[in-house]
This record gives C-alpha cells, structure tokens and sequence, in this order.
C-alpha cells in the first residue's frame, strides 16, 4: 500500500512539473513570433535607416554598415554570444545543479531587454541592435537550461508526448499574442497611436508576457542534487565544452543523430527565416499577407505538434520525424511551382509547414533527450541547442549564394531540399535503439 502512495506521490510531482515545464515555451515563444518574425526586422531597419548618411550607410564604432544589413548582422552577433554561452551554462548547471537560477537569470535578462525595445525609436539603431543581440543570445542559453529538465521530468515512454505538448503550448501563447499584437497593429488609428508606437508596444509587449509566464516553471520546477565536484563551475566552464565534446566521441551514434538533426533543421530554420522574403520578392505578397501566413502556421503548429507526437506512440519517433522530412521536400517542391500573386496558394503552402514545423522539433528533442547520458544533460543539450541555434548559418548561406548565381528565389528554395534529403538518408543510418542503449538508458518500446 506504501509503494503504491509512494508511487502515485512520484508521478502526481512529475506532472505538477511537467505543466510547469509547458509553460516556458509558452511563455519565450511569442518572442521568436512577434518580435523575431514579424516586427523586429522591419521595424530596426526603419530606424536605421533613419540614422543612415546619404549613401545609407550607418557607422557603428566607425565602420560603414548598409542600414539594410543591420538587423542581419545584429542576428549573426547574437549567435556568436550564444555559441560562447551556451556551453558555458550547461556545464555549469551540470557541475552544481542548480538549473533553476540560471534558467530564472536568462529569461529575465532576455525578457527585460525584449520589453526594453518599448525606447527603440528615432535613430537609436545601436540600442536596437543591443538589445537584439541580449535578448536572443539569452532565449538561447535559457533553452540549453529548460531541454535539459526533459529527461528528469518525463519517463522515457512520455518524452515524445511531453515534448509535443511544449511546443504545442509555444505555438499556442505565440499565434493568441500575434493575434493581439495585429490588433494593436492594425487599428493603432483608432488607438491614437502611431505606427512606431504601435510597433513598440508589440515589442515590449512580448518582453513583459516572457517575464509574467516565466514564473509557472520556476514555481514548479525543481533542482536535483549533484554529487560535490572539486573544481569551480564557472572556471571549469571552458575546459567542460572541451571534455564534452571529447566524452560525445565516446557515444558515436549520439553524434551521429546530432549531424543529422543540424543539417535537417538547418533546412527547416532557413525555410522559416526566408518565407517572407520568398513571398515579398518572387510572388510579390503584401505584408497582411505575410503576417497572416505567420499566424497560420503558429495556429496549425500546435495540431501539428500534437498529432504527430500521437503518431510517434503508434509508428515511433524516428519513422515520424522521417515522414516529416518527406513532407518538408514536397513543401519545396510545391513552394517552386507556386504562382506569383495568389495568397490562397501561400497560405495553403504556410498551412502545410504548420503541420509538420511543431512536430518535426518536438519528437528531434525527445529523441535527443533518449541518447543523453545520465547527469550530463544540461551539457550535452547545450551542444544540441548549438546545432538548432548556434550553427544554422549554412542554410542561408545556400539560399542566398542560389539567388546570387542565378537571380530567381524559385532556384534558391528548391536549393534547400538537399538539406531534408541529406538529413532523411543521414537519420535513416542511425541504429536508435542501440544509440540508446549505448547512452545507458532505459530503450522505449517505441522509438
């Protein structure tokens, strides 16, 4: 009778933390939404060019920058900040255990310099850019801090569901504040405010809801006790990414799942960041279109999330995220052939990657989180956080050479399908079970 109170008392905690969990996505995701998607780009090079010379050119620190490039060039610092970082708060979270203060300093920092864009007006370009390069340099270390509770907080049979149901909650809080922030965007007349005080309010809005929803998961998660190590965590930060990536060649079917989820989700973030640009220029779609698209695929994202993390329980992970890259290659395939100046065609396009963007990156997650040894988590997802943030510069890098040689958008999309075709081929080869249990985890019936 004892065991099974004891029992019950477990798995009650564990849920209390998995819906504290759940709302961390749901609380950081309307930043990547509103601010990163929509309204940031556009907005900061408004500003700079504002403040750009004749030539339009701004001079940060002296060097002649093209106003267009300055959100651009913010972003790659950003990733830069985040790659030094990131494995510095794995290893230190994993040497004390302490995940929780860090996860609490990382969000507030990225959720005050979000709503700190409220005074990015006039020509105050160099605060934009600053603030930017805080916000997601630190979305980025907080993510490193919040995958890696998922092997503690969820059983290996449930990852892929509790996975799923973060993202879907992302998604969820992401489309509920873009839709109030297109309020707001829309009917700013009617509000009596500005265009720029509009787009300042959207802003700074998404800052404060970070910082209001963070308190669920640092209500509910908790720390688990470490064994005592002889050296400082933070002056060992450096020499841990170095041992890590020595131990990760000690697991080379985890490195193996690594390469191919950094090729095939480099495909996924370029198709997302280049979207709006593909719809702008080649099919010549105005803005309501674009931010409508967004908002679909921010709704659909959450079915998408929990359907296929439903279909991982029935067919397994692996073989659904497989399907997934299939669909990815038909979503170019079809983006290729779309007509010029017909939105229906667009959104249908935008409706099929909500679908499968929600899914494909939750159950990558869970997956990952089963070829993670026990106690280095944090550490070993700071180099998966690296290869969904930190590394994905070669797809746009493919995209825009495409475009240079030949001057059409149409080749540089359909020249991202050799990232999903690679990464299916890649992820096929990998023998999961065995990567599992190499891992000394406990293999799902599943996977």
């Amino acid at each position: 009778m004892t065991d099974t109170a004891d029992r019950t008392t477990g798995t009650n905690d564990r849920r209390r933390e998995q819906h504290g969990w759940y709302f961390y996505d749901f609380a950081c995701s309307v930043y990547s939404t509103s601010v990163l998607t929509v309204f940031l780009g556009p907005y900061l090079t408004a500003v700079a060019k504002a403040a750009a010379d004749a030539e339009g050119f701004v001079h940060p620190l002296g060097i002649p920058v093209r106003a267009g490039s300055v959100f651009a060039y913010a972003v790659s610092v950003s990733v830069v900040v985040a790659v030094l970082l990131m494995p510095l708060a794995g290893a230190v979270a994993d040497r004390t255990g302490r995940k929780k203060p860090l996860l609490a300093v990382a969000a507030y920092v990225g959720a005050a310099a979000t709503a700190g864009m409220f005074f990015l007006d006039g020509e105050r370009y160099l605060l934009g850019a600053f603030l930017l390069i805080v916000a997601n340099a630190s979305l980025s270390v907080s993510m490193v801090l919040y995958n890696a509770y998922l092997p503690q907080i969820a059983e290996p049979d449930e990852r892929d569901a509790v996975s799923s149901r973060g993202w879907a909650f992302g998604y969820t809080s992401g489309a509920l504040v873009l839709v109030l922030n297109l309020v707001v965007y829309s009917g700013h007349d009617s509000f009596g405010l500005s265009e720029s005080a509009a787009v300042r309010i959207c802003l700074a809005s998404a800052g404060l809801w970070w910082g209001a929803f963070t308190l669920v998961p640092l209500r509910r998660l908790r720390d688990r006790r470490v064994a005592p190590s002889g050296e400082g965590a933070v002056g060992s930060g450096w020499r841990q990414l170095t041992t890590t990536l020595r131990d990760m060649r000690r697991y080379p079917l985890t490195l193996s799942f690594l390469l191919a989820y950094l090729i095939y989700n480099d495909g996924v973030q370029t198709v997302i960041s280049q979207a709006s640009i593909y719809g702008s220029e080649e099919l010549g779609l105005d803005q309501t279109t674009l931010i409508t698209a967004v908002l679909l695929v921010q709704v659909l994202a959450v079915a998408g999330a929990l359907g296929m993390g439903r279909l991982a329980r029935t067919h397994g992970a692996k073989r659904t995220i497989l399907a997934s890259l299939a669909v990815w290659t038909l979503i170019l395939v079809s983006g290729y052939f779309l007509p010029a100046r017909e939105p229906v065609w667009f959104f249908a396009l935008a409706g099929a990657i909500g679908l499968v963007l929600g899914g494909s990156q939750a159950l990558s997650r869970s997956l990952f989180s089963h070829l993670v040894p026990r106690g280095k988590e944090a550490e070993y997802f700071s180099a998966y956080e690296m290869s969904d943030r930190g590394l994905s510069w070669l797809g746009p890098l493919v995209f825009g050479l495409a475009y240079q040689l030949t001057g059409s958008y149409r080749d540089a999309i359909i020249s991202l399908v050799v990232f999903f075709a690679l990464g299916f081929v890649l992820l096929a080869r990998v023998p999961l079970r065995r990567a599992v249990a190499a891992a000394g985890n406990p293999v799902p019936e599943r996977i």
